[in-house]
């Protein structure tokens, strides 16, 4: 765990020191694979287990490697093989340059191109406070949280298997696969990502307001336990009020910015605390291992 910790922070530093690192984290091997398979397939492959084996090989060949290289050299090859899955996988995109450019756009059509990025699913971006609220914890889950969570629990296959899935179900591969398998995909990607939503949720919590972040999380859950991850959003938009109204009870002049952009710089300010969160716990579980 202690190794997982360290690669965590070195990646994070290394994406800072390094802003041209998004650049090398491209998947054409990987879209290349699926296009070989749906030749070999005639384009009719079956829905679950073409999946599993479009993203099963991949995993099999490095979840290989991780086993051999594990006991090597005091463990030193595990590590460095760990720390570039999780580069590898990290983002691809930096969330924090791509709210940054939503907020420095000064006309309303730069600020909607900038904000496509923060809508990976396609359609038209909303530059709208509570649309963008959640939408940057969305990204947060998929671009960082859930590598982050996957790799923790099995290294760089977790990291690397979030990541193939979450482009099979919304990213540039998911071109490359038949309609039934981008079905499957989602639910996939569903499953891999609903305890790391909750998780966020709960460290949103207690970053942020506890009690509307708790209240949000019943309202959305009255309705009984479901896949989907809009508790997140919803428990992010009523942090971000809570924020606002914060400020607002301190501000003079009144806002610098419009409300919209307001509640953006907010929500990345929340996402950051929540990921300081999950490095602290992970800190302390890591103290308490050394301490027994």
């Amino acid at each position: 765990m202690s190794a997982a910790l360290i690669a965590v922070v070195v990646s994070l530093l290394l994406g800072h020191v390094f802003p041209a690192l998004p650049a090398l984290r491209r998947y054409d091997w990987f879209i290349g694979w699926l296009h070989w398979l749906g030749k070999q397939a005639g384009g009719d492959w079956p829905n679950k287990v073409g999946l599993l084996i479009a993203v099963g090989l991949p995993l099999l060949a490095v979840g290989t490697v991780q086993f051999f290289i594990d006991d090597l050299a005091y463990g030193l090859p595990a590590f460095f093989f760990a720390l570039l899955a999780l580069l590898y996988t990290w983002g691809p995109r930096d969330l924090s340059l791509d709210v940054e450019a939503v907020i420095e756009a000064r006309e309303p059509e730069a600020r909607r191109a900038a904000a496509a990025a923060l809508f990976p699913e396609g359609g038209e971006p909303v530059c709208e406070g509570p649309t963008l609220v959640e939408a940057v914890f969305r990204c947060a889950l998929w671009r960082w949280f859930g590598v982050l969570f996957w790799f923790l629990v099995a290294g760089a296959v977790g990291a690397i298997g979030y990541r193939l899935i979450s482009l099979c179900a919304q990213g540039e591969a998911r071109r490359s696969l038949p309609i039934g398998q981008r079905g499957v995909a989602r639910i996939a990607l569903a499953v891999l990502n609903w305890p790391v939503a909750q998780l966020m949720t709960f460290a949103l919590a207690l970053a942020a307001d506890f009690d509307r972040v708790l209240s949000a999380w019943r309202d959305w859950h009255a309705e009984g336990v479901r896949l989907d991850v809009g508790f997140l959003g919803a428990a992010a938009r009523a942090s971000v009020a809570s924020e606002l109204a914060e400020e607002d009870a301190y501000a003079v002049d009144g806002p610098a910015q419009a409300p919209g952009l307001l509640e953006l710089r907010d929500a990345m300010s929340l996402v950051w605390r929540v990921l300081l969160l999950w490095l602290g716990v992970l800190a302390v579980i890591v103290l308490a291992g050394w301490a027994t």
